[in-house]
């Protein structure tokens, strides 16, 4: 028997399905040998659009089109530059890939900008399509019909970012943002100016990542970015290739590095912009039938096991990183992935159901691929797995016998959040509860933690800000205006947003806007809104005006991620936990030296409130929720020192001044 992995020595209870995993590494490790000896390397093997797509060859002057579409009849290329006349035949080779040389010295004939399609005849029928490996799409302001572009820019893009590093981002503070929706205008933003006028103010909140989302081409704006039409050409509908790698570049000028938020879980069903039925087999990219169909995204899902369609991904992944100078991803949808059932109507309460039950082997060998290109092109890259069934090894290195993610996100802390709002009275709220669940983790699997994200922003759901205060917010916001919902509603989003933060995970996670309790929802432009951007953009002037409370909830969470940042909580060990008190509600833990205090009782403050810490000391508060310049009370005095007293059984006690829904954090004085 070969040596035990670490994920079952780490994990007794892993010891029944060691069999399985040892499989599932045994799986990988001979298809990364495989590749390895056909293609040299894995970075080789994800480098198919150096061959595939359209590419210059300056020793022949003229470009090369190649096409991977083995069930086809016919491939022709035309557009613009033969006035979308008949198509230039493309000749198949035996490797079901098609390919013509269009001679071009001057690169007069397909030249920067060019629109192109190709016609693929199968099955006795004739379709428009879009290149596979198109690395850029254009729609029609008339017609609404996407096309292929040819992006071959004389002006190189000139990169200032070498001093850039993303090793060193220990601890991910994310900022979740969508760059089309990031302005106060009721359209779409660039990405110039999200560089211009959204950057400054994440690097002034402190976050050290953005995540990004709806980078890749997708037809339907409203999809926010999840039906992917074209994978290797970023959105055209804000702005060019350019654009996206100045935001980029500014970005990690502001030490802040940048994520995407990547969907390989699915793909758009629409023939006319992406991949469904493109050679006419109908299981050419996808799985065919109803294997290749999601039912509840109505969406295409990918055939892993194939290896074109393993190259296709992984060049894609490859590409992003050196192209436009990403650190990293977010996984979306890898439970769909990981299960051939995709998660859906499962409950998963036994280990059977992770390494036995319909778990999709090819899958979870794409993501290891995937994890293990990640980190080889550039070490230090951050990948996030987006799973809610809770598999075990998600955020372990592959050769642990994991999946090989750097993080998994933790998708029961905004659900849980939600629940207790919707179903419990503030009165009936328990702590130990809430400790578990945010303190339930899985050893050496790091969680980002977030009490919501852009799934609660969505129309249909709401977001704490407005579980918490609804329809108040329209009427009682303002800086001098006493109102009972709205006091109760900021006080408890400070106090579960710190204490998601600091005891939840070891990287944290907020939503565009959320830091300052946007109010409503956010609905995209649709026929049922009257193709409206109302709800579809941020109201910064909410924050930015001095009259209204949205700038204290904006100003808590500035202090709180620099709090967590300059003090490493999150790459520090996790909570120890110091008091639980049922009868007051008060929840105290420590984590890397710092204490953390919460007060969840509805209205008792509690003078001389007495507990144990680790270390004795003289302590000063550095964040106090009920700081009016938090829009709290102001019932605690933050020039106090709190000095420990040594009891009789020798530990060491504090007292504090414990105010009813208060958190505070408190430091050792030097």
């Amino acid at each position: 028997m070969g040596k035990m992995l670490g994920l079952v020595k780490d994990d007794p209870w892993l010891e029944p399905y060691e069999h399985d995993i040892n499989q599932r590494f045994n799986y990988f490790t001979d298809k990364l040998k495989s590749i390895k000896k056909d293609f040299s390397s894995l970075k080789e093997f994800a480098s198919a659009d150096s061959y595939l797509g359209f590419n210059f060859d300056e020793e022949k002057g003229g470009w090369w089109y190649r096409e991977w579409a083995p069930a086809a009849d016919g491939l022709y290329l035309f557009g613009d530059f033969n006035k979308w006349e008949e198509g230039i035949p493309l000749k198949k080779l035996d490797n079901g890939v098609w390919e013509l040389f269009l001679k071009d010295p001057k690169q007069d004939r397909l030249k920067h900008e060019s629109k192109v399609k190709v016609i693929v005849n199968a099955n006795g029928e004739s379709r428009d399509r879009i290149p596979a490996y198109i690395k850029r799409t254009v729609q029609d302001p008339e017609t609404y019909d996407f096309s292929g572009q040819i992006w071959n820019s004389s002006k190189e893009f000139k990169w200032t970012d070498n001093d850039f590093d993303v090793n060193k981002i220990k601890e991910p503070i994310i900022y979740e943002c969508h760059v089309g929706m990031a302005q106060e205008k009721e359209g779409i933003g660039t990405y110039l100016e999200f560089a211009e006028n959204i950057l400054p103010r994440i690097k002034k909140l402190g976050f050290n990542c953005i995540q990004l989302m709806a980078i890749k081409e997708h037809p339907y704006y409203g999809s926010f970015g999840y039906h992917v039409s074209n994978y290797f050409a970023p959105s055209s509908r804000f702005g060019t290739p350019e654009d996206l790698k100045q935001l980029i570049n500014t970005a990690h000028e502001m030490g802040i590095a940048v994520i995407m938020d990547a969907v390989y879980s699915h793909s758009v069903k629409n023939m006319a912009e992406g991949l469904n039925e493109f050679d006419g087999s109908g299981h050419q990219y996808f799985h065919g039938g109803g294997k290749g169909y999601h039912t509840g995204w109505d969406s295409k899902l990918f055939n892993y096991g194939k290896t074109e369609v393993l190259q296709f991904l992984l060049t894609n992944v490859r590409y992003w990183l050196e192209e436009f100078h990403f650190d990293g991803f977010r996984f979306d949808g890898v439970t769909s992935m990981l299960y051939e059932h995709h998660g859906d109507h499962v409950s998963f309460d036994h280990y059977d159901k992770y390494f036995k039950d319909q778990v999709d082997w090819d899958a979870i060998c794409f993501l290891q691929l995937a994890n293990t290109l990640i980190h080889e092109i550039k070490p230090g890259a951050i990948s996030i797995a987006e799973d809610m069934s809770g598999m075990p090894g998600i955020s372990r290195k592959v050769t642990d016998g994991g999946v090989g993610f750097d993080y998994r996100l933790g998708m029961g802390i905004p659900d849980y959040w939600i629940k207790l709002l919707k179903h419990t009275r503030d009165e009936d709220w328990d702590i130990y509860q809430i400790w578990g669940v945010l303190s339930n983790r899985r050893y050496k699997e790091k969680t980002i933690a977030y009490a919501e994200s852009h799934d609660q922003a969505l129309v249909g759901d709401k977001t704490l800000a407005f579980w918490l205060m609804d329809k108040e917010m329209y009427w009682h916001m303002s800086a001098d205006d006493d109102n009972m919902v709205i006091e109760r509603g900021i006080a408890l989003l400070k106090m579960i947003k710190l204490l998601t933060a600091s005891l939840g995970g070891e990287g944290y996670l907020n939503f565009i806007g959320n830091e300052f309790g946007h109010p409503e929802w956010i609905d995209f432009p649709r026929l049922g809104n009257h193709w409206s951007y109302k709800y579809a953009r941020r109201q910064w002037s909410l924050a930015d005006n001095k009259g209204l409370k949205y700038k204290f909830l904006n100003d808590f969470e500035g202090s709180m991620v620099k709090i967590l940042s300059q003090n490493h909580i999150l790459s520090a060990l996790p909570a120890q936990q110091l008091n639980m008190d049922t009868e007051n509600n008060v929840i105290v833990f420590e984590r890397n030296n710092l204490l953390f205090l919460f007060n969840f009782h509805v209205d008792s403050s509690i003078p001389n409130y007495e507990f144990s810490v680790p270390k004795p000391g003289k302590y000063e508060a550095i964040l106090i929720s009920d700081d009016r310049k938090y829009g709290g009370h102001g019932r605690i005095d933050p020039e106090v020192f709190y000095v420990t007293r040594q009891a009789e059984d020798r530990s060491h006690k504090l007292r504090v001044y414990m105010t009813s829904r208060t958190a505070l954090v408190l430091k050792m004085v030097d």
